[in-house]
């Protein structure tokens, strides 16, 4: 006699007999989840490149724009002496995206490698950016040319004197809470003719 509710075992089906489906990727939503990706990274490093751009500071370029000869006049007695004056104007320029402050501008005017003066301006500040004009007038009265007089002579006879100057910069970049020092030089040979105590020819180049 059986009871009420009969139990069935069912034997598990032999290891021949399995099938295993492979898991299915869609190709078209795996490269477009790549091509995210790659977009994303390409975007982080394009906005940080951007960033390092606008931040790494770059030394502000100085440049003589303007020169004139005031005076300049060679003394015979009681010996060799020179009496010069030169008014000059440079150009300060920021290229960073903050405002820079410098100290002193300082402009030195020499002949045949031979310093004859130096002028100092006083400090400024240039915004971001920006450009700023600083006026120096170098004066030079009873400068002794012994060493330097038979050269003088010549020049004098050609009716032009080559000098040259050099303009030097220093300052502090205000990027945030931090000041960065930067400095910027230019040199520069200039040519002025005698006569008509006008500038011939200047040519300047960084240093």
């Amino acid at each position: 006699m059986t009871s009420k509710y009969d139990y069935v075992t069912y034997a598990p089906l032999p290891a021949e007999n399995a099938v295993v489906l492979p898991l299915y990727y869609h190709p078209n939503r795996h490269r477009h989840s790549y091509l995210r990706r790659c977009l994303y990274s390409v975007a982080c490093v394009a906005i940080l490149a951007f960033l390092v751009f606008l931040l790494y500071p770059s030394d502000p370029t100085i440049q003589l724009s303007r020169i004139r000869l005031n005076h300049i006049r060679v003394n015979s007695s009681p010996g060799p002496t020179l009496d010069l004056s030169f008014s000059l104007t440079i150009k300060v320029q920021n290229r960073d995206f903050f405002s820079l402050s410098y100290d002193s501008l300082a402009v030195s005017v020499g002949y045949r490698g031979r310093e004859l003066g130096l002028v100092r301006s006083k400090g400024g500040k240039v915004r971001a950016r920006g450009r700023s004009y600083v006026n120096a007038t170098l004066e030079l009265d009873g400068l002794e040319i012994i060493h330097d007089a038979f050269y003088l002579i010549e020049d004098l006879t050609k009716g032009v004197i080559p000098f040259d100057t050099d303009t030097e910069v220093k300052g502090q970049l205000g990027l945030l809470f931090f000041e960065i020092p930067l400095k910027a030089r230019v040199e520069c040979e200039v040519y002025v003719n005698t006569n008509d105590q006008s500038v011939v020819r200047q040519d300047c180049y960084p240093a």
